[in-house]
C-alpha cells in the first residue's frame, strides 16, 4: 500500500471564520505559525491530536477539515 496525500480545507475555513490569521489559529491549537503554513501547503500532515484540535476551533467534523485524496485506491 502506497502513501496517500492528506488534503485539507484549513485555509478556506480560516477565511470563513472571521478571516482568522494563521497566527491566531496557531495560538488556539498550540503550534507555531510555520506549522499552520506547512499544513495548509500540504507539506506536513498533522498528528491526529492536532487535527482534532484544528477541527474543534472551527466547530467542524474532522472530515470537513482533513480528507484523503483518492481514497478509493486504498479500500
Amino acid at each position: 500500500m502506497g502513501k496517500f496525500l492528506i488534503r485539507n480545507n484549513v485555509r478556506k475555513l480560516r477565511f470563513n471564520h472571521h478571516e482568522m490569521t494563521q497566527q491566531q489559529l496557531a495560538e488556539k491549537v498550540g503550534v507555531t505559525r510555520q506549522t499552520i503554513v506547512a499544513i495548509e501547503k500540504e507539506k506536513y500532515s498533522p498528528s491526529l491530536e492536532l487535527a482534532f484540535r484544528i477541527a474543534l476551533v472551527f466547530n467542524s467534523p474532522l472530515e470537513e477539515v482533513f480528507f484523503i485524496d483518492n481514497k478509493e485506491e486504498f479500500i
